[in-house]
């Protein structure tokens, strides 16, 4: 089947990163052209790019470093796509997936030896090459596992999550012949549940439902949710699941009813012990008083945003990985196997 728009919604090409801007869609189907690393940064920082979309703009953002340090001597050059890469894993410090990322496309390059000129740009391409496609296949495996703990027809809640490990799970479900439904959550205040989550899950034709942040509980009580299924920004080695705003009360509100919640991460952090060892990223607090660029409060009236809460792993049933499903106090063993290919 043809993949979903946010699928593929970063697209390196000779004059720039092309990303889709996520902030309208939607409604309006607008590409935003990034002709620098800054530009790329930016990007991430201002939400023209979420979920998954920072991880494919990132390796796209060290290419372009590497194009733009192609004319200098090699040591100079080397130490240009590090700044490079420290500009980039600097927007977004509670996800770990940009480190990752321009991780892929230093090692090509430090793998090349002392490159400069053409030579750093073709090993900063497969870099970013490389990155992509082991980013894909860990999320195919990840969408398979976490499809064999969904019954036959299961209605699955979710929150704030658009992109490959979603839209894995539905292709794995749809092949062992399951075909969940899902209802999604609006996630405030950027309404990416409603905007992002609601209407990839409908291009995949899904049985798909909206409802507000503050129905979560109510549904969970309901008897009508198998399962809270979500993405993790981060899962800590001690089972802590970091994600969005929000994640943490649905997770309670599951534990309370008795419903399994599935975590997906391709897989625990080692750089990560426990929860304390995640930065929690704050955004202004002016974009929780505002809704699709209009303002909800009175300027007499100021926001708070942290943008990720964190989970205890007593609510958590299960860290979903790209080597299968882990109890939260078992996430050692996923490293028994030894390192991913990151």
């Amino acid at each position: 089947m043809v993949l979903p728009v946010l699928a593929d919604s970063v697209r390196l090409a000779p004059d720039g990163v092309r990303i889709l801007d996520r902030r309208g869609f939607p409604f309006t189907r607008e590409w935003v052209r990034c002709a620098t690393v800054e530009d790329v940064a930016v990007a991430i920082e201002e939400m023209v790019t979420q979920s998954s979309g920072p991880y494919f703009a990132a390796l796209g953002g060290m290419v372009l470093a590497a194009r733009a340090a192609s004319a200098l001597p090699p040591p100079a050059a080397r130490a240009h796509l590090g700044r490079a890469a420290d500009r980039l894993v600097g927007t977004r410090k509670t996800n770990n997936h940009l480190r990752k990322a321009v991780r892929f496309v230093l090692s090509e390059v430090d793998s090349a030896g002392p490159v400069s000129g053409a030579e750093l740009v073709a090993a900063a391409e497969a870099g970013a090459r490389l990155g992509d496609e082991r980013y894909r296949a860990r999320s195919r495996a990840l969408g398979t596992h976490a499809a064999e703990l969904l019954p036959a027809g299961a209605t699955v809640l979710t929150h704030c999550w658009a992109d490959l490990y979603l839209v894995e799970l539905v292709l794995a479900a749809r092949r062992a012949g399951r075909e969940p439904a899902f209802v999604c959550t609006e996630t405030r205040p950027y309404l990416q549940g409603a905007r992002l989550t609601a209407e990839t899950l409908a291009e995949m034709g899904v049985d798909t439902t909206v409802i507000t942040d503050g129905m979560g509980a109510a549904m969970l009580a309901s008897g009508e949710i198998a399962a809270l299924v979500t993405a993790a920004d981060r899962v800590t080695m001690d089972g802590h699941v970091v994600n969005k705003i929000g994640t943490l009360g649905l997770a309670v509100a599951a534990h309370a009813f008795g419903v399994p919640f599935h975590a997906m991460a391709q897989a625990p952090d080692q750089a990560a012990p426990t929860g304390a060892d995640v930065p929690i990223e704050y955004r202004d607090g002016e974009e929780v008083l505002s809704v699709l660029g209009h303002r909800v409060a009175s300027d007499r009236v100021r926001g708070r945003y942290p943008a990720f809460d964190v989970t205890p792993p007593r609510f958590v049933t299960t860290v979903v990985t790209d080597r299968g499903a882990f109890a939260p106090g078992r996430l050692g063993e996923y490293y028994a196997e030894g390192e991913p290919n990151q």
